[in-house]
C-alpha cells in the first residue's frame, strides 16, 4: 500500500512538471519594407478597433480630451478632416509622426504602424 501511494505521488509530481512546462513564443516584428508599395488597409476593420482599444478606451483621445477624438464613431472624420494626415507625403502626417514617436509605446507593434502609415499611403479612405 505504501508502495502504491510512493508511486502515486510520483506520478503526480511528473505529471505536474510536464503540464507546467510551457515557453512563451514571442515573435519578432517582421520587418516590412516601409516604402515598399502600400498593403490594402481597411479603416474599420483593422485601424478604427485598433485606436479605440489602444488610444480612446484608456481615456486619452475620447470625446473632450485630447484631439483627435478616436472614439468608433467618430474616429475617421477626426482624423482626415482634423489635419493629422498629409496623403501627398505620408511620413510628415501628424498622425504618422506620432504613433512613431512620442506615442509609439501605445502601438507599439511595428506591423500595425505599418497598417497605419499603408492606409495614408492609400489615400487615407474611410473603408
Amino acid at each position: 500500500m505504501k508502495r502504491i501511494i510512493i508511486y502515486m505521488f510520483l506520478l503526480f509530481v511528473i505529471a505536474f512538471q510536464l503540464m507546467s512546462c510551457y515557453k512563451d513564443v514571442i515573435l519578432p516584428d517582421v520587418a516590412v519594407d516601409p516604402d515598399g508599395p502600400p498593403q490594402p488597409v481597411s479603416f474599420s476593420a483593422e485601424l478604427k478597433p485598433m485606436f479605440t482599444s489602444q488610444c480612446a478606451l484608456s481615456g486619452c483621445h475620447s470625446v473632450g480630451n485630447h484631439k483627435p477624438y478616436l472614439t468608433q464613431d467618430i474616429a475617421w472624420a477626426e482624423i482626415v478632416n482634423g489635419g493629422f494626415v498629409n496623403t501627398l507625403v505620408p511620413k510628415q502626417s501628424t498622425l504618422y509622426i506620432m504613433i512613431n514617436g512620442p506615442m509609439k509605446e501605445y502601438i507599439p507593434n511595428a506591423s500595425d504602424r505599418q497598417k497605419v502609415y499603408d492606409w495614408i499611403r492609400n489615400g487615407a479612405p474611410n473603408n
